[in-house]
């Protein structure tokens, strides 16, 4: 069945149309908006719903949707771990982190747990070089991490 935004989805998109001069600008909280109602990623029907409802050609949705990093582009776990692995993250450990983090929870990088639960990803920067290493579980940040620090919080999310 095709992808289709909610009549609450469908407001809130015409609502971000409106906030600008161009509806092209109206693309990413559109595709934000989308996400959430897709299960937390997007996919060709998600772009093609956009393009009907926006009046904007689905090339035009596509680029901004593969631009970005922060559009899922296939499905993940309940828990979206985002690891940064940037210089100063990976300068404190941030890339041992997110190694830790798939060795505990026995998945590979942007797959999903088994149960469905977690998808641990490497993300380039999330704007916290000072409190690093750091990671982002969906829209929460969490700083100035330990390898069980990070576990025991993944482990207390149900």
């Amino acid at each position: 069945m095709a992808f289709q935004l909610s009549s609450a989805g469908l407001a809130k998109v015409q609502m971000e149309m409106k906030r600008y001069e161009t509806k092209e600008s109206a693309i990413i909280p559109s595709l934000y908006i989308a996400q959430g109602e897709n299960g937390g990623w997007v996919n060709v029907e998600v772009i093609r719903e956009l393009s009907r409802v926006m009046d904007i050609p689905e090339a035009r949705i596509n680029e901004v949707f593969k631009f970005y990093t922060m559009f899922n582009q296939k499905p993940v776990g309940k828990y979206h771990v985002q690891v940064c692995t940037n210089i100063s993250c990976s300068l404190e450990g941030g890339r041992e982190l997110a190694k830790h983090l798939c060795k505990e929870l026995n998945v590979k990088f942007e797959d999903v747990t088994p149960d469905g639960r977690f998808t641990i990803s490497r993300v380039e920067c999330l704007g916290s070089c000072g409190t690093a290493p750091m990671m982002q579980v969906n829209d929460k940040y969490y700083e100035k991490l330990t390898p069980e620090a990070a576990m025991n919080l993944l482990r207390g999310m149900k």
